[in-house]
């Protein structure tokens, strides 16, 4: 099947321009300023921004075992609704996902949904205790790039060279939670610095690479930032609540909402190329667990509009630099063809609506945590239309 999209306002890392995209058997076949062809579907955006769809390597679905809180099918809705074409799930679920009959029950389940690209992470220890990582050897899945004990840090450095080890062998990259759990009970901020210098001073010193989940803190982004000056193998994420929300007691999430300094020193770090990619950390939660003290943000619907709003409509970067964070480089660290408008990737693209403002509602949220401190904001910037793989999948009515 052909599609061909035109007079659209192609947005991606490196592109602004109106023009026209062709689209055949999925992938982007052409972009130029005017394609004159027969196609199955033509679609007239009248000027209207086409991007990338957007790639979340950091998120929380919940399934198997806490479907009160979110399923599979939930969460990948949830995900089409903020322009997700692609996520990557941790690994804290129940069982805990660190064999191969786990992974395999996530990804058929994912394929049998059939509505967007789904990969699992692995736990970096088995049953995320800190202690075993021998249970890498057993795991082989082209849909499995990445290890991490989200929600933990690896406490050992013992462990945590046997990880590397592992991860070089099976080629799949460290997501590191980089927190002391005994220092986060007095001092969080203490808690995420030490395990970020650690963390990356052993992937320096073993010639590893590591990815630094949800930065939050002024010196540990500061911390990553000299470490790629020297080039170790370092990349890093952060979320819209750490670039957008100050005041630790706001709202409970891991790691904490920080201050303005810490707010500022990073958004410095996103101008200058040093922060990789914007991830959600989606963590839906029941109204009863949070209101009993689970730390996480279901926020996977809201994150464009968040980071439009705070990073781009308040004139810290461009939309082009946002897709970037969102997309491109996401890809770029999966290894996939996508994230970019250009000839043979794939065809996963969102229709936004950059003027569009709205006041955030709880009945407007379609994943089963409701769990966000942005009900009530004004936010800029919402997705209006999501194809993937050439073929409409979302239309906001």
């Amino acid at each position: 099947m052909n599609l061909l999209i035109k007079n659209a306002n192609i947005i991606d890392y490196n592109k602004n321009f109106i023009g026209d995209i062709l689209i055949k058997d999925g992938f982007i076949e052409k972009i130029e300023k005017n394609i004159e062809i027969y196609c199955d579907e033509i679609i007239d955006l009248k000027e209207k921004i086409i991007m990338p769809g957007f790639i979340d390597l950091h998120s929380h679905f919940r399934d198997p075992g806490f479907p009160e809180k979110e399923t599979l099918e939930t969460g990948i809705n949830a995900a089409i609704k903020g322009g997700y074409t692609t996520v990557n799930l941790m690994a804290n679920t129940k069982p805990v996902c660190d064999n191969m009959d786990t992974i395999k029950y996530i990804l058929k389940k994912a394929e049998e949904i059939n509505k967007i690209d789904i990969y699992q992470t692995v736990s970096a220890t088995k049953n995320l205790e800190g202690k075993d990582c021998s249970h890498l050897n057993n795991i082989i899945h082209p849909k499995v790039k990445f290890i991490s004990d989200d929600g933990k840090g690896i406490e050992s450095d013992e462990v945590l060279i046997e990880i590397f080890k592992k991860s070089k062998e099976k080629d799949m990259l460290l997501i590191s939670h980089a927190e002391y759990s005994e220092i986060f009970k007095t001092d969080t901020r203490e808690a995420e610095n030490k395990m970020t210098f650690r963390d990356i001073d052993i992937a320096e010193k073993t010639n590893s690479k590591i990815h630094i989940a949800h930065v939050s803190t002024k010196e540990a982004i500061e911390y990553i930032i000299k470490a790629k000056n020297k080039n170790v193998k370092v990349t890093c994420e952060i979320m819209p609540h750490h670039i957008s929300l100050t005041g630790e007691k706001i709202y409970r999430v891991n790691p904490p909402i920080r201050e303005k300094e810490d707010i500022n020193t990073i958004i410095e770090a996103i101008k200058n190329d040093y922060v990789d990619i914007i991830a959600t950390d989606h963590a839906p939660h029941t109204f009863e667990d949070k209101k009993n003290g689970a730390p996480g943000i279901s926020g996977i619907e809201t994150s464009f509009s968040v980071c439009y709003t705070y990073l781009v409509k308040s004139n810290h970067i461009s939309l082009s630099k946002l897709s970037q964070l969102m997309s491109q480089r996401p890809a770029e660290i999966l290894k996939e063809k996508k994230g970019k408008i250009e000839k043979g990737y794939i065809a996963d693209l969102i229709i936004v609506d950059i003027e569009e403002k709205y006041i955030l509602k709880e009945e407007d949220i379609i994943s089963k945590g409701k769990n966000t401190p942005f009900i009530g904001f004004e936010l800029f910037g919402k997705v209006k239309t999501v194809i993937k793989n050439g073929n409409k999948i979302f239309e906001e009515v």
